[in-house]
């Protein structure tokens, strides 16, 4: 009687992993072999931005496009469709300036969505489909933004909705923290973007 191995089951059970993506990568960026891309709509990221396994970018809903020197980590989904625009491709996507962190496990909701430059989005944080973050905004963790709000440049944005704006006036020692963690994530994070594209 002939076995089956423990590896190929697995293998056979999984979901498809969906449409492949027409993609545009800078030469310079960081992407693991196991981070997720599906869809139809192109995603374009930019240079020196990292992308960490398990990491999902999904572009069903619209354009993605990443900024330079951003940070994706893992369990996180950028390019969600929500539950508000579930039914519809929008062909409105996702747009991360310059600088922005992605934390473990946050979701970023399709529909011209935009978080500005220099924004941390904190762990298990969701930006809802059409929201706009501004430039320098800090999401702590587990902060719902809902969908279409709008949140003004240099805000800290707390996970019971108080709002406060940010006047430590640290945003360039952030970006030469983030630059100083990308180099060392790009020693880290074993790179394989010739598989997407």
């Amino acid at each position: 009687m002939a076995t089956t191995s423990s590896s190929s089951k697995r293998h056979s059970i999984l979901p498809p992993a969906g449409p492949k993506p027409p993609v545009q990568f800078s030469s310079s960026i960081t992407i693991a072999d196991s981070a997720l891309l599906t869809g139809s709509h192109p995603i374009t990221i930019s240079s020196e931005s990292v992308v960490h396994p398990r990491a999902r970018l999904e572009s069903l809903g619209g354009r993605i496009t990443i900024g330079r020197r951003c940070i994706i980590h893992e369990r996180s989904t950028v390019g969600a469709v929500g539950t508000s625009n579930r039914t519809a491709t929008t062909d409105k996507g996702v747009t991360l300036g310059d600088y922005v962190t992605v934390e473990v496990g946050a979701a970023i909701e399709a529909g011209d969505t935009v978080v500005g430059d220099g924004t941390i989005v904190g762990v298990g944080c969701k930006v809802g489909a059409g929201a706009v973050v501004g430039k320098h905004c800090t999401l702590t963790p587990h902060t719902e933004i809902a969908a279409g709000d709008v949140v003004p440049d240099f805000t800290v944005v707390y996970s019971n909705g108080v709002r406060r704006p940010d006047r430590r006036g640290v945003a360039e020692l952030r970006n030469k923290g983030q630059t100083r963690q990308i180099e060392v994530l790009r020693r880290m994070i074993p790179s394989n973007p010739a598989k997407f594209q």
